[in-house]
């Protein structure tokens, strides 16, 4: 269902030429949770939920997969580099549907003085199955509700989670 839905996404951000209204990532108030337990807000689009110093599987797993696949071009908890725009500052200016429809089909910005590539991770399932996951935690990120640290605690992976994660990764 979560890889449909960004598929989905991603379908419809190309489709409108990659125009998207940039309202940023909104409200992160965590008001229900779906049976994968994914946390979403008012307008149904993923959020965190931090509870003291416990995280929800979603920005552990976020923080996880960012580390693992995004952090070299992008610098440490979305920081940016001299490489690639820090994700902290650019969720602030981009929706749901910009993330997802960015990481599925990359983007080549040319000026002047450079030119930036973001290759596409649509067809990755190392990234692809985990968009959501990353959005969350760079929404954290960038609404200052974590830090620049490793959460400590967080909550369980749970069944849904996991028959979804291993059904994007072809397992059977």
């Amino acid at each position: 269902m979560r890889k449909i839905r960004s598929v989905i996404a991603a379908i419809i951000f190309v489709a409108s030429g990659g125009i998207a209204v940039a309202d940023g990532s909104g409200d992160p108030a965590a008001l229900k949770q779906n049976e994968t337990g994914e946390w979403l807000d008012k307008d149904g689009n993923p959020t965190y939920r931090i509870n003291g110093d416990t995280v929800d599987w979603y920005t552990y797993s976020g923080y996880r997969r960012y580390h693992s696949d995004c952090h070299v071009c992008h610098g440490p908890d979305g920081m940016g580099s001299t490489y690639a725009p820090a994700l902290k500052d650019s969720l602030k200016t981009m929706s749901y549907a910009d993330f997802l429809g960015t990481v599925a089909s990359g983007r080549k910005n040319i000026s002047t003085a450079a030119e930036n590539v973001m290759p596409a991770f649509g067809d990755n399932p190392n990234v692809a199955c985990y968009m959501d996951d990353l959005y969350v935690y760079l929404r954290a990120r960038s609404n200052d509700a974590w830090g620049r640290a490793r959460p400590g605690k967080h909550e369980d992976k749970n069944e849904a989670y996991t028959k979804n994660e291993d059904s994007c990764m072809g397992k059977k």
